[in-house]
């Protein structure tokens, strides 16, 4: 008729406990059959936890043969004999109508799990300190020193010295490719760019604060200031020139011969 048939028989008004032999910490089933007419319904109340018992959820309400049966769930932490009181029982009629009952108790018994020699346990107190025994550090000592060793050693073993390293073999010079080439090929500006800095490197040599950075007047202005004796009117003329092919302004130049004076130049200024 219910999920614990074979545990318990119900008894219509009477509040049956399965398992018959339970102990501390089970789950205690409470269940009793309600008989009602046919189209009634039954309401359970829900039961308040106690120091001692413990309700594991709400009540359960299962339809049966004479009426309804309601099922409670709970838990005991003591040992012995317990008596509950269980909520009062609400009947609702198909036309509304109510009626309530009270719960009733239910009576059951309840093992300890303790063996029967321990009567009454006390609770023990809390252990003390351990202490670590003595340990000797010769031993750990020992094995660092042989592992620092070892490691030493097999450092020492795999270092390589250095090897010799070859020098590397001349690479001979291209020959430098000359203005005619340049020119015939269309490219005056790559001729004047290469004139330009012969010149310019020229003048570094020789006057060291003329240096490559410096824009063609402030060039110019330092190697007036450092040698007076210089040829600055010429110097300024062909540079400018020389910019000018460069920077595509003047492409009807003559590039073969400001490369030519650009180059008689700098072997001048050469220090």
């Amino acid at each position: 008729m219910t999920p614990l048939a074979g545990l318990l028989l119900l008894q219509v008004g009477a509040w049956v406990a399965a398992p018959p032999r339970p102990t501390v910490g089970d789950t205690i089933w409470l269940e009793r059959e309600i008989p009602v007419p046919p189209g009634w319904q039954v309401r359970a109340g829900k039961l308040e936890a106690r120091e001692d018992v413990e309700p594991l959820g709400d009540p359960a309400v299962v339809r049966s043969r004479a009426g309804w049966v309601i099922r409670y769930g709970v838990a005991v932490w003591t040992p012995g004999s317990h008596t509950l009181t269980l909520p009062p029982l609400w009947r609702v009629g198909p036309d509304g109508r109510t009626d309530s009952s009270a719960g009733g108790t239910a009576s059951f018994a309840v093992a300890s799990v303790l063996p029967d020699s321990v009567k009454a346990p006390d609770p023990r107190g809390p252990l003390g300190p351990l202490r670590l025994g003595r340990r000797n550090a010769g031993p750990p000592l020992v094995a660092a020193l042989v592992s620092l060793g070892l490691l030493a050693a097999g450092v020492a073993a795999r270092r390589r010295p250095p090897r010799p390293v070859p020098s590397a073999p001349p690479v001979p010079l291209e020959r430098e490719v000359p203005d005619a080439r340049w020119l015939a090929a269309g490219e005056p500006r790559a001729v004047a760019t290469r004139a330009t800095w012969r010149l310019r490197a020229a003048l570094a040599r020789g006057v060291p604060e003329a240096h490559l950075a410096l824009a063609t007047p402030e060039c110019l202005t330092v190697v007036e200031r450092a040698r007076p004796t210089a040829p600055i009117g010429e110097l300024r003329d062909v540079l400018e020139r020389l910019d000018r092919v460069a920077f595509a302004t003047a492409p009807g130049s003559d590039v073969a011969a400001l490369a030519a004076q650009a180059r008689r130049l700098a072997r001048e200024l050469a220090p």
